[in-house]
């Protein structure tokens, strides 16, 4: 750069570009350096939170074990057993931090954390591991191997402990970006800079905070927790079908979240409407309150009341409050565009088609360009022609088909504008601005979220000849020497801009509008 037949002027200006670049990347550096940092300070904060979360956790599951020793104890054991693993682990990795950072005077000062000594020196020695190398992937091994020895009624967890903290394959081997095996830690610890390690090791801690709150989560749930008191029920409605026909008689069930022969109300006190139900409109059977009302009205109804149980000699009340709808007994389909009452060519227009009192699956729609998505969702694609027809189809539980018909437009993709700097139109701007500047194409106001990619463009300066630029989005050197010899307050135009939709490159769009610029400068 600094070389060759140029004056000295042109040499000292070439070397001056060498430092700027050079200053460019160490603030790169720096910043890199400073993002490790602070995302080392977001997981610390958020393993302060999650130590709180499982703390509590641990003894919500010790208290359940005091309580019913036969059905928790086993389970608490486990967890004080991964608890134990968890701090010992988390431990180390801190001693090991603090021992790495330790000749560090301000330990938030990021930006000088950039050297890979101090664990280079802690972990390796020469090609093989140091002690303490040796030592660190021992206790890695020693906590996956703990843990996951706990969790053999649990696999879902043990599969995610032991990818969580695998170190490679049988040998200790992972593959680097060259496809070629190296060392475990070799690859994620040797040579990185510091505060990039401590990091690292941070996200291991969380790890274990991670594996804890999954392996307390899942010995909580379930019927484990159900199991502990009626007042954890809740009631559901159970129907054969999700609509009734006015005048029907509604044959729904409310059933508890458990439902067996020996779960059964002592009592039940029911409203419907806020009307109190008769013993004659409902029956007690395997668990469940039977209802044998007429639907009502079409229309939204309400079911409210309790289900009171004895338990301990004390009764137990289950709150009940749920809806059902009645609709009117349909005679033709509704069909609707989701986004507008149109459809447009070279897109897919999602639609959705269903007939109120008929399920999903017993539903068909077909026309030129239809496809179905799932349910009650397709998708059309128009073909050629300014119409389509769309027919809907549909069998009624009492085996009487439906069908209705219905007429969509079909309208071209309105022409887009061409766009510079993402401003369409007219706009102002300085000279070194319009340089570098991206030119586009958008649809203004158009319902679908279209991409468009431009492989074309003329540009006008004036008094100078059109330049046309081709396989990019920005003036090339053509455009930019005629951009030079323009004056301040010229029209500059963006013109002729080829464009094509993404991923649909063979509609044809409309003419592109132009876009104006006046120069500032």
């Amino acid at each position: 750069m600094a070389s060759g037949k140029l004056s000295p002027r042109q040499k000292m200006i070439n070397l001056m570009y060498l430092v700027f670049i050079a200053m460019l990347a160490l603030n790169m550096s720096k910043e890199v350096l400073s993002a490790f940092g602070l995302l080392n300070e977001k997981l610390t904060a958020s393993n302060a939170k999650a130590t709180e979360k499982n703390a509590l956790a641990y003894d919500g599951l010790a208290t359940k074990a005091s309580e019913q020793a036969d059905k928790f104890g086993a389970l608490n054991t486990d967890a004080q057993k991964v608890k134990a693993l968890s701090s010992e682990f988390y431990s180390y990795l801190e001693g090991v931090k603090t021992s790495i950072t330790a000749k560090q005077e301000d330990k938030q000062d990021y930006e000088t954390m950039d050297k890979a000594d101090y664990l280079d020196q802690m972990f390796f020695k020469g090609d093989n591991y140091s002690p303490e190398g040796k030592e660190f992937m021992d206790n890695i091994a020693k906590y996956r191997d703990g843990v996951t020895a706990v969790l053999d009624s649990f696999p879902q967890v043990k599969s995610a402990v032991t990818e969580r903290f695998a170190t490679g394959d049988d040998k200790g081997k992972v593959r680097n970006r060259d496809n070629r095996p190296v060392d475990w830690l070799d690859y994620h610890f040797k040579g990185f800079p510091l505060i990039a390690s401590v990091t690292k090791l941070t996200q291991m801690q969380t790890d274990i905070k991670t594996t804890e709150e999954q392996v307390l989560s899942t010995m909580l749930t379930g019927q484990l927790t159900e199991e502990i008191s009626m007042t954890n029920y809740t009631t559901l409605l159970e129907q054969p079908k999700s609509a009734y026909y006015q005048g029907e008689k509604f044959d729904g069930n409310i059933v508890l979240g458990r439902k067996d022969n020996s779960t059964k109300p002592n009592r039940v006190e029911l409203k419907l409407d806020g009307r109190d139900l008769k013993e004659d409109e409902y029956t007690i059977e395997e668990g469940r309150v039977k209802l044998n009302v007429s639907s009502g009205r079409a229309g939204d109804h309400t079911l409210t009341g309790q289900l009171i149980f004895e338990q301990d000699g004390e009764e137990i009340p289950v709150e009940v409050n749920q809806t059902f709808a009645v609709i009117t007994k349909p005679n033709a389909a509704v069909i609707s565009a989701d986004k507008m009452n149109v459809v447009y060519r070279g897109v897919a227009n999602p639609m959705t088609i269903s007939i109120p009192g008929i399920p999903d699956n017993n539903v068909s729609a077909s026309a030129a360009g239809l496809t179905r998505s799932s349910g009650s969702k397709y998708m059309m694609r128009p073909k050629t022609g300014r119409e389509v027809t769309i027919t809907a189809s549909g069998k009624l539980p009492d085996g009487q088909r439906i069908s209705t018909s219905s007429k969509f437009r079909i309208k071209d993709i309105p022409r887009p504008v061409a766009t510079i700097r993402g401003e369409a139109g007219s706009t102002k701007m300085s000279r070194k601005n319009l340089e570098i500047s991206t030119v586009g194409a958008m649809l203004e106001d158009f319902d679908f979220d279209i991409k468009l990619n431009v492989s074309s463009f003329k540009f006008k300066v004036p008094g100078q000849p059109t330049v046309e630029v081709r396989g990019g989005r920005k003036l090339d050197s053509r455009a930019k020497s005629a951009l030079k010899r323009a004056k301040r307050g010229d029209i500059v135009q963006i013109f002729d801009v080829k464009s094509s939709i993404k991923g649909n490159s063979a509609y044809r769009l409309k003419k592109v509008s132009p876009v104006t610029i006046e120069l500032t400068n």
